[in-house]
Parts: structure tokens; sequence; C-alpha cells
């Protein structure tokens, strides 16, 4: 229920899993993140209009135009499916016919994830269990060479965070787990239905 109204809100269309499987065992199937589950993050955790939020394997782009409607922050998705990029294409512009959008507060970009530019602004970066370690390994890389030559604070957010992951960012890396946001009505039966942000200050 709440699918539909949100996409009927933000005037997008998001709804839907990929049909079959991913073309590369690095990269995992699209399903988007549950609107449900965005509600209890953004109960607690803030995004300002400042941020500029990074969403990796961001699909059709549900998260970008939910954090830029409700917050006003600048997002950018990055999507290697070319059809999932022709999706957010279409969204955005159905977006801006009903929301008022400033140029570039919104992007998309056709990349592999590892491809990403990390830009000196960035400093929150979204993770839905995307790809293998081994990709996630790569992007931590790019965030932390960003973070050496432009000091600043920077979280990321983990949504069904994966035990390598997890395991990696605690034990070679600085960022240090700053919440955890359990989804309580789903965690019991599944320990994956939470959100865990890290973060590195400065």
């Amino acid at each position: 229920m709440k699918e539909h109204f949100y996409d009927k809100l933000l005037n997008i269309k998001t709804d839907g899993d990929q049909a079959g499987f991913a073309k590369s065992f690095h990269y995992h199937r699209y399903e988007p993140t549950p609107y449900s589950a965005l509600e209890k993050l953004f109960e607690t955790y803030e995004v300002k209009s400042s941020d500029h939020v990074v969403d990796f394997g961001c699909g059709k782009g549900r998260l970008n135009f939910y954090i830029h409607h409700y917050f006003k922050a600048a997002v950018a998705g990055v999507e290697m499916n070319e059809s999932f990029y022709q999706d957010c294409i279409e969204n955005l512009d159905g977006y801006s016919k009903k929301h008022r959008l400033p140029k570039g507060k919104i992007q998309f970009f056709c990349c592999l994830a590892e491809e990403y530019n990390v830009h000196p602004a960035d400093n929150k970066f979204y993770f839905f269990n995307p790809f293998s370690i081994q990709i996630f390994m790569k992007i931590i890389s790019s965030i932390l060479l960003s973070f050496e030559k432009a000091p600043r604070k920077i979280e990321l957010l983990l949504y069904y965070p994966s035990q390598d992951y997890i395991y990696f960012l605690e034990n070679q890396t600085p960022f240090q787990l700053k919440e955890e946001v359990v989804l309580k009505e789903l965690y019991e039966q599944n320990p994956f239905e939470r959100f865990l942000i890290y973060e590195l200050d400065f």
C-alpha cells in the first residue's frame, strides 16, 4: 500500500523487482528499499539540505526522490543497468513536473559503481547490499581517497548489511559504527532487517 502511495506522491514508478538474475556474480539483482523501511530510518536519522547523498545501485531512483522530497538534499544515483537508468531519467522527468527541483539537485550516473568518481562534496553513501564484497572494498577505497583529499564527516548507510561488509568495515577501515536502526516487526524473523550507519570523522 505504501509503495503505491509514495510512488504516486513523488510521481515516479519504482515498484517491482528485477526479473531473472543479475548478469554478474559481483552485482546483485534489483530490489528497492521498502518505503516502510525508509520511514523507520528517517524517524531517527538526520539528513540536512546541505548533504550530498550517493546511492550505489540506485535501481529506479526511489531513495533519491524520497530524500530530496523530504530533506531537499542533493542526491546522486549510480546504476550500471541501462534499463533502470532510463527508468531513473523518466522518473526524474515525472518528479520534476510535480515538484520544484533546482538544477543539479538530483543526478543519475550510468556506470559501474567502482567507476563512480567520488565528489569532494559527497558525504553520505547508501548501500542496499548491491554487490559483492570485492566491489564494496573498491568503493570504500575510493571514498577514503576522497576523504584524504577533502577531509569531511562521512557516513555510510547500510540496509540489509551482509556480514562481509560489516567485518570489512570494522576490521580493515577507520569507519566506526554510529547507529543501528532495527525494523522490529521484521527483525525477529530476519536479523538482516536493519540499517547500520558507520561514520568517519576528521
